[in-house]
């Protein structure tokens, strides 16, 4: 589990399938008011707070976003809280009023931190699995992303092995990268790697 924040009062969290795993969730559990869903947003929220200090007090809007090859991407929002004079502390102990929103990508995005990594990855799919692929430059690191539509099981799966071996998942978002990232090669990025650079 990986956690960054994003502003005072926004974190992102980054959770893999075997963060899941390991406490007995499933990828469908999250859409589902369950106690392991409930006892994972606690530990959540208290690792936000003892690494970075994150106060998860008062009402919290969730974005899950689920990528099949990566895993769940939560994005925490605190409100805020509106006290009313009259209320004590004690009824503030271990409250979150939850709005939770859950969307689900299935867009494939891997980062490298070196150029030659990236390279290594599209001279091991080219002409094999894929051609294609767009590569942007976001905050000092290079970012390729897939949109799989169309591509089979097999063939997806296969990208995202590759993918995993020069590079690692990552939870930014295509709308992240189209905002805020540079677009490097606009399409076939893999053909463009593969034929013009050497690694």
């Amino acid at each position: 589990m990986r956690m960054e924040r994003l502003s005072q009062d926004k974190i992102r969290i980054f959770l893999t399938f075997d963060d899941l795993t390991e406490r007995g969730i499933q990828k469908e559990d999250m859409w589902r008011e369950i106690p392991k869903v409930h006892e994972l947003f606690s530990e959540m929220m208290d690792q936000a707070y003892n690494e970075l200090g994150f106060d998860a007090s008062g009402p919290l809007a969730v974005e899950v976003f689920a990528m099949p090859a990566q895993g769940m991407v939560v994005i925490v929002t605190r409100g805020k809280l509106e006290r009313d004079a009259n209320s004590s502390s004690e009824d503030d102990e271990e409250v979150y009023e939850l709005e939770v929103t859950l969307e689900q990508s299935e867009a494939i995005i891997y980062r490298f931190k070196d150029i030659e990594d990236a390279i290594g990855a599209a001279k091991t799919l080219f002409g094999h699995l894929t051609d294609e692929g767009t590569m942007y430059r976001y905050q000092n690191q290079w970012v390729l992303f897939f949109d799989p539509a169309g591509m089979e099981s097999a063939g997806y799966h296969a990208l995202i092995a590759v993918l995993a071996e020069y590079g690692e998942a990552t939870s930014i978002t295509h709308a992240v990268l189209e905002e805020y990232g540079k677009v490097i090669i606009d399409k076939n990025a893999v053909k463009v790697l593969a034929e013009n650079f050497s690694n």
